[in-house]
């Protein structure tokens, strides 16, 4: 597991103990909230090796459009971590952490440098600063227990308030202290400057600065390089090649998964429902090994095949978001590289159960669903001739499918690959291809459908007999759920999060409720689980049953 502890504004609203009710998330926009009367600030400087200005890189294009289009709630893309100092080694003084502080910042560009706007509202570019200074929140504790309280409650506040892009430094440190000690570290980072894997990387980075004061050499790469790299002519080539991949798959899809509303939207409009399930991850594991593909393709396939048997789709097209991190350079490099891809499954591929060609699907470290590779797809045959709408969009008859859930799996697993390998391209291009689609079509082409696998390794089964069917029927009375948090808008309208609790899969769906309301958000998260628990005991329902499956589950379940 990471070693530091991720904020509910990272976990896009997913990492929050369930309630019985939703809870309205914080007013952003405001001053940064003040915690105990204790809490007071101290100045870092800091000395980088050089300053400069570069475009955004692609995966900073992505996000920035997707503040701009969450705005003023973008706070819900902060990243935040807590990293103990006081649980291992000798005790740490002020003056390591802060000066480890200021070390980090020089090691990485991406902490000093700040979104340079375009006066006429163009795309944006960062500017790199060599020198500055670094505020850092100094927060007093009684004592151990209380310092771990205050360290989550610090890290909340200091996440539920957006950047501003262009004056702040994309870091907001703060440091615990019980008497002259420093317990704890509190990080809270813009996403534009670090995604999920990049936030680890820092927790790596400081502890190691903290405690030996040094973390090696220094990263391969930097977000400047990157950037001209990426706008280079050969950049653009593998982000021309990514692209036909999505057109592809435009063309092979419906135009949305989710085409018409079918209840009041509630206020706020964003639910957040999160199921916890013991029984889940272990069934996950159970699947993965049986059909040699990563627990992620599991999830991503039974997350596909019940959104397009409750909307009546005969083609799945869901957006899974992909880490980008295979290259060598970039797999110590802090910034923000995720970006989506595109993930097309059709139902009628159920081929009966054969092995996936080639070797087993990676499922290493990653910062979300999968592995990508940084250049275009290679199974793609570019972009077909227009033939108007793939399907129309309303339901489809279930009755010409055949197989059952595990059968889609070989399928899944080559869709998957293809969209990772097709997750590294320009924004502004991407945007141009959905908007000449749209116009062709006369209707919005967009999956509005999002997947994010946010642990960073799988843990492997453990070894000996699986789980027997009664085992994991005893396991899911462990199962929990709830409705933890709400949002006045997000832009999309199913968004899927997976992270671990424990011995337990944490699976969290915010979903516009004008197209799935809490109880269809309850039934999608408890069929999941009954979906892939049910393949586990070697039982996987047929395709022509998901639907009624989105019916009846979780049935009298808390």
């Amino acid at each position: 597991m990471p070693e530091g502890t991720v904020t509910a504004a990272g976990l896009r609203a997913g990492s929050v103990p369930a309630d019985t009710e939703p809870e309205k998330a914080g007013t952003p926009g405001g001053p940064v909230p003040s915690g105990a009367c204790s809490d007071t600030r101290r100045e870092i400087a800091f000395h980088g090796e050089r300053s400069g200005r570069a475009p955004l890189t692609w995966g900073q294009r992505a996000i920035w459009h997707a503040i701009r289009r969450t705005a003023p709630n973008d706070h819900y893309f902060n990243i935040g971590r807590v990293l103990p100092l006081a649980d291992r080694g000798r005790p740490v003084t002020v003056p390591e952490a802060l000066g480890a502080l200021a070390r980090l910042t020089e090691r990485h560009e991406s902490l000093r440098t700040r979104l340079l706007l375009s006066p006429l509202d163009g795309e944006p570019a960062q500017s790199l600063a060599d020198a500055g200074t670094l505020s850092v929140t100094m927060t007093r504790a009684a004592g151990l227990p209380d310092a771990a309280a205050e360290a989550e409650a610090l890290l909340g506040r200091l996440s539920a308030t957006r950047f501003d892009y262009a004056a702040q430094w994309p870091v907001r440190a703060a440091l615990i202290t019980v008497g002259d000690r420093v317990t704890h570290a509190v990080l809270v980072l813009c996403h534009l400057a670090a995604d999920g894997h990049a936030a680890e990387i820092l927790v790596r980075d400081l502890r190691l600065l903290v405690r030996r004061g040094s973390a090696g050499p220094p990263p391969a790469s930097t977000p400047l390089d990157l950037a001209r790299d990426q706008h280079a002519a050969a950049g653009r080539r593998r982000g021309a090649a990514a692209l036909a991949h999505w057109e592809a798959g435009y063309r092979a899809a419906p135009p949305t998964m989710f085409p018409d509303p079918c209840a009041q939207p509630r206020t706020p409009r964003f639910w957040t429902g999160r199921l916890v399930s013991p029984a889940l991850a272990r069934a996950v594991g159970t699947v993965a090994a049986a059909h040699r593909v990563s627990g992620s393709t599991v999830l991503l396939t039974a997350s596909a095949a019940l959104v397009a048997a409750g909307e009546g789709h005969r083609t799945a097209a869901v957006m899974p978001i992909v880490g980008n991190r295979t290259a060598g350079a970039l797999r110590d490099l802090v910034s923000t590289l995720s970006q989506d891809g595109l993930f097309v499954l059709d139902l009628a591929d159920a081929s009966g159960p054969r092995e996936p060609s080639g070797p087993r699907e990676p499922s290493g470290p990653r910062e979300a669903s999968g592995p990508a590779e940084p250049h275009g797809p290679t199974e793609s045959s570019g972009p077909r001739e227009p033939h108007g709408l793939a399907e129309p969009s309303g339901t489809t008859e279930a009755a010409g499918l055949a197989g059952t859930f595990t059968d889609l799996l070989p399928a899944a697993y080559r869709s998957a690959l293809r969209a990772y390998r097709a997750a590294v391209y320009d924004p502004v291009e991407w945007d141009a291809l959905g908007e000449r689609l749209s116009a062709e079509y006369g209707t919005d082409v967009h999956p509005y459908c999002c997947f994010n696998d946010m642990r960073l390794v799988e843990r492997a089964l453990p070894e000996g007999p699986r789980a027997t069917g009664a085992e994991l029927a005893e396991a899911r009375r462990r199962t929990t759920f709830g409705f933890p948090a709400t949002q006045d808008r997000v832009a999309c309208r199913y968004c899927l999060h997976v992270t671990e609790e424990g011995d337990a899969l944490a699976v969290s769906l915010t979903a516009d409720t004008a197209y799935l309301p809490p109880e269809a958000i309850r039934a999608h998260l408890y069929a999941m689980e009954e979906l892939i628990v049910a393949s586990a005991a070697g039982t996987p329902p047929p395709l022509t049953q998901l639907r009624t499956l989105l019916v009846a589950a979780g049935g009298d379940r808390p």
